[in-house]
């Protein structure tokens, strides 16, 4: 069987604009002397135009539009894809830090994702990235880029690579911008919370993404990047539209519930500048205080006292069963407050599926 593939075409040369109006003159039997006459300009001139080497301008375009009958616009865009097609051909020579920049990502699952295209030129590499991040050079990645990086090293998820933080962060950024959502409505949300509390028991997971968007958040599923070791991030994308995404990390349902109302709580109580990404094992005030939403909201704390004092597993499944929750999240809770070892309960915990497996 015969494989045919296939690739982009990306010529490393540039065609000057001339070489159309050349054979353009050829056919109205004009020669460069007659119109450089028309056109108003030197014999000199209209052969750089020729070569490329000097530039139609506005003005010219307008000449050659009522000379050849091409229009100006035409003239127009051949000189700037060819302008635009001289910068991109030149070979990027890239310093050592910008070598070391791309060492720090995670280029063999950005590639793998299809985020980048598998190129081995380096200085095309480059350029692909910066595209990925949507910055102009490496200075800008740092402007844009390093305000997240801040917030999870607050956070305590500095045990993760920043380059794999951001690359997962820059994915979900790209999956959050097409899915449709209400204008943001807090009081919406909150209703919509309340229902989806319930849907831990016995629902699918994945009807969060349409509920939480006729409140005004977007909620996307991004698998984890090697590396980066987070649950979940939340953002504004702008005043009337916030964004919640989750990882793959923690697949039982104790860790995702948890980790998605742990989010919602910073879309409904925390700065619409900030971007906040955690990793489970926060200790600032901010992310005590998501904590604490995140864990009352689903185990309302008049019931703290009774539940710590549970023993067996049939106390923990009719308790869930009373507070309409899954019994996996009592289990979780009760381990991580040590009232109960990690090992005790686990069955009762159930896996929860948000992404394709890859």
């Amino acid at each position: 069987m015969t494989t045919i593939e296939r690739h982009p075409f990306q010529p490393d040369y540039a065609i000057p604009p001339g070489e159309t109006l050349r054979d353009l003159l050829a056919e109205m039997n004009l020669s460069q002397t007659e119109l450089a006459a028309r056109a108003g300009l030197s014999t000199k001139h209209v052969s750089q135009i020729m070569q490329g080497v000097a530039p139609i301008t506005l003005e010219t375009a307008i000449a050659l539009d009522r000379i050849t009958g091409v229009p100006a616009r035409v003239w127009n865009r051949r000189e700037a894809d060819y302008r635009e097609a001289l910068l991109r051909s030149k070979p990027r020579v890239l310093t050592d830090d910008d070598k070391e920049w791309l060492k720090s990502l995670p280029l063999s699952e950005l590639k793998k994702r299809e985020c980048i295209p598998a190129e081995k030129d380096q200085g095309r590499l480059f350029d692909a990235v910066l595209s990925f991040f949507g910055v102009a050079d490496r200075a800008a990645y740092d402007r844009v880029w390093k305000a997240p990086v801040a917030s999870f090293r607050r956070s305590g998820a500095y045990r993760s690579s920043p380059g794999s933080v951001v690359s997962w962060l820059r994915i979900a950024q790209l999956a959050a911008q097409d899915p449709k959502a209400e204008p943001y409505s807090a009081s919406a949300f909150r209703r919509v919370l309340l229902q989806i509390r319930s849907l831990s028991k016995d629902g699918d997971p994945n009807r969060i993404v349409e509920m939480c968007a006729s409140a005004g958040v977007v909620v996307v599923f991004v698998p984890e990047v090697k590396g980066c070791r987070i649950s979940g991030a939340a953002w504004w994308a702008s005043p009337s539209r916030a964004v919640i995404a989750l990882s793959d990390r923690y697949k039982k349902d104790d860790r995702f519930w948890f980790s998605f109302f742990h989010e919602a709580a910073h879309i409904l109580l925390h700065s619409k500048k900030e971007t906040f990404v955690d990793d489970g094992t926060d200790d600032d005030e901010i992310e005590e205080e998501a904590n604490t939403f995140g864990a009352d909201f689903l185990i309302p704390s008049e019931h703290r006292n009774r539940m710590f004092r549970f023993t067996t597993e049939r106390e923990v499944k009719d308790f869930a069963d009373e507070i309409g929750i899954a019994a996996g999240i009592v289990v979780g809770r009760l381990q991580h407050e040590h009232k109960w070892d990690w090992s005790q309960g686990n069955r009762l915990k159930r896996g929860v599926w948000i992404v394709d497996d890859e």
